[in-house]
């Protein structure tokens, strides 16, 4: 497989990770028998506002659903870069690979199945992509 394949199969795999992790929204369901009063009602004072940990926890999520799509953006346009282009932003990818790796990582620690499985073919994909037009270079 070509880099600009691997990059643009990671780009695909962020792109769906992102909408099924949007989709999620707010990431808790009531079956799961869970007492979410006290996070939502519970607010304090931060720099003049008042939040709860409920704020925290949803503007959380959706900053991650943003950043996952920059991603998707990132690694598609780096599959569009011929190969001395590509040799010049080989930082910002390995960055990109280095990332999700760390990802990966916080997924089996933290979560489940679902997103282990993505953000490992994910971090595949880039590693085998950079590791691919260092080659070429």
């Amino acid at each position: 497989m070509t880099s600009r394949v691997l990059y643009r199969s990671a780009a695909v795999l962020i792109l769906l990770f992102d909408l099924g992790h949007s989709a999620g929204a707010p990431w808790s369901d009531p079956g799961w028998g869970v007492d979410l009063g006290a996070i939502q009602s519970s607010h304090f004072k931060v720099f003049g506002f008042s939040r709860t940990y409920w704020d925290f926890y949803v503007g959380f999520g959706w900053i991650v659903s943003v950043f996952l799509l920059l991603a998707a953006i990132v690694a598609w346009q780096l599959g569009s870069l011929p190969a001395q282009s590509l040799r010049l932003v080989r930082p910002t990818a390995w960055a990109l690979a280095l990332c999700f790796a760390a990802v990966t990582v916080l997924n089996w620690v933290y979560f489940f199945t679902i997103p282990i499985a993505f953000s490992s073919a994910i971090t595949v994909c880039l590693v085998a992509a950079g590791w691919r037009s260092a080659r070429a270079a």
